[in-house]
Parts: C-alpha cells; structure tokens; sequence
C-alpha cells in the first residue's frame, strides 16, 4: 500500500498464476467401425473440423488403420458440440461413426 499526491491510499491486487489457468484440452475422436465409408469420414472431417482434403485423408487413414484418429483438440464445449455434430450427421445419413471426447 502507499499514498497517492493527493494523500489517498491506494493497493495494488495481484492474483495468483493458476487463477487465470487456461481452460483444459480435450481431444475430439473418430472410432473405426464396419459401415462408414471413408468417403463419408473424410467428409466430416472437411465440414465439421474444416480440414483440408489431405490433412482429413491422413485422419481417415489413421481412424481406419489404428482403430482411431483426433480429428481435433478442443476446449470441452466446443468438443462436446463437435461429437454432437458428427453424430447427429452420421444418424442423418444412416452411419454408425462413433466419436468421443477425451482429456488431452
């Protein structure tokens, strides 16, 4: 605390590092499965996650080979609406992709 010129008081607050946390990263992923066409999956991947045609290949290839992929990382909210978006997506054209939300 000190004293301005014109004799008030004045304080200085500071705030702790962790108060102003960046909110935590979840990763938004693509589960491999019999029905879904690759085609359809790299066009979720360009639409809902505006990946570019290569960059959602290299997903679709990873969701396909490894059982799968991350189609991106997101703040919950945003991840939740995203596998909200691919469900609601894939149900409309008779798919059965399964996304999920993990912690980064």
């Amino acid at each position: 605390m000190g004293k301005t010129d014109s004799g008030h008081r004045e304080e200085i607050l500071t705030k702790d590092k962790k108060d102003f946390q960046e909110p935590p990263l979840y990763k938004v992923l693509l589960h491999n499965d019999d029905y879904t066409t690759m085609e359809f999956v790299v066009m979720v991947l360009e639409t809902i996650f505006s990946k570019d045609t290569s960059e959602a290949t290299t997903i679709m290839l990873n969701v396909h080979h490894q059982g799968m992929g991350v189609a991106g990382v997101y703040s919950r909210e945003i991840g939740e609406t995203k596998v909200s978006e691919v469900h609601q997506t894939a149900r409309k054209n008779q798919f059965p992709l399964k996304c999920s939300l993990e912690k980064a």
